[in-house]
């Protein structure tokens, strides 16, 4: 699967593969992996493994995580220019403790994703427990998925208009996610601080475990200003009684983004989602995320569309019942392939489910 993505992901061999062979364009590689090397070094040792256990080259591989950062850096290139994204809703009520995402992408992505559930023990660094889709080859955390600790989260990509060579990739930072225990290491590993993010991207999220009222956050992540050592960071909380919801631009911080059509796109399916009245249940999330509404960018794209983008997956976190439940088709009108138990380290009680396996 991961030879096969790698074969036909036109980012990677009609942008990021010709830039490669420029000297600029090296440069913003070497310069990029050498950051991550110097900060997360097991982590682009997990890129190597899956590049030899798949039999592909890693830099291609490597190229793949760098996203438009080459292009951008090298050429100005603004990138995309697809509606790329995704549509995340919090619903945070009594007894209705709910993050619904959809996850949107190139239709190549069809048939190229999974589930990783790892546990990973290494010396000298933490214990990781966790759950996340991922696209094949990619890895994990960039999408949504949860861990032993109970970090519950959805990605949004946002796409500012400079990125930033020799600082932090998104990929990279939302896989040191999947290791958090608490709201203030999210914060810590967002902001990162001695380098700051290469590129921008949001995260949805709330801990299973935490004392108190049920609290979820949106955190937008900006890249590093220039000659700065630290992403730009902004963060909405959402208290009991309140929704929010995200999709692919920023709401908040103000950084200058791309124009195209994940601008566009994000701007209708904004509109769609705040006709629907507030979401105060599970299946009023479920009603949004399957607003096709919008005759040009819908929230739910469906998968036998001719659209360039997809709705490759639709999760919903049911906080209360501690449960992620995987749709593959628009859930307003299908049962969830998959309901995973999120199960929390130490956890005396989990609630589990009688959903299909």
């Amino acid at each position: 699967m991961i030879q096969d993505f790698v074969n036909i992901y036109t980012p990677l061999n009609e942008t990021y593969l010709p830039l490669f062979a420029t000297e600029k364009g090296k440069k913003v590689y070497e310069e990029t992996l050498n950051a991550v090397k110097k900060q997360f070094p097991q982590y682009v040792r997990e890129i190597e493994g899956t590049a030899d256990g798949a039999n592909v080259p890693f830099y291609k591989l490597f190229l793949m995580h760098l996203d438009d950062i080459i292009s951008n850096v090298t050429v100005g290139t603004l990138g995309n220019s697809l509606p790329v994204g995704c549509s995340t809703i919090i619903c945070n009520h009594l007894g209705h403790e709910i993050l619904g995402h959809n996850e949107d992408a190139l239709a190549e992505t069809l048939n190229h994703w999974y589930l990783v559930s790892a546990h990973v023990i290494e010396a000298g660094y933490q214990e990781e427990k966790f759950t996340s889709l991922s696209y094949a080859g990619f890895l994990p955390g960039y999408t949504m998925g949860y861990n032993h600790h109970g970090f519950v989260f959805s990605i949004n990509t946002l796409s500012a208009r400079v990125l930033r060579s020799g600082k932090t990739p998104r990929y990279f930072l939302t896989r040191a996610l999947l290791g958090v225990k608490n709201f203030v290491q999210a914060q810590q590993i967002l902001r990162n601080e001695g380098y700051g993010a290469a590129e921008g991207f949001s995260v949805n999220m709330t801990f299973l475990a935490q004392e108190g009222d049920r609290m979820f956050h949106n955190a937008e992540v900006g890249p590093a200003e220039a000659n700065g050592v630290r992403s730009q960071l902004n963060i909405l909380s959402v208290s009991p009684g309140e929704n929010t919801s995200h999709c692919n631009m920023y709401l908040r911080l103000k950084v200058a983004e791309v124009e195209g059509l994940i601008i566009k796109s994000s701007i209708h399916r904004t509109k769609a989602i705040r006709k629907h009245p507030l979401p105060k249940c599970r299946q009023d999330v479920i009603d949004i995320l399957s607003d096709q509404t919008d005759n040009e960018f819908r929230v739910y794209q469906e998968i036998n569309s001719n659209d360039r983008v997809k709705t490759i997956a639709t999760g919903i976190f049911d906080c209360v019942e501690r449960t992620w439940s995987i749709y593959t088709d628009k859930p307003q009108c299908n049962e969830p392939i998959l309901v995973i138990p999120m199960q929390l380290r130490d956890s005396a009680t989990l609630r589990c489910s009688n959903g299909k396996k």
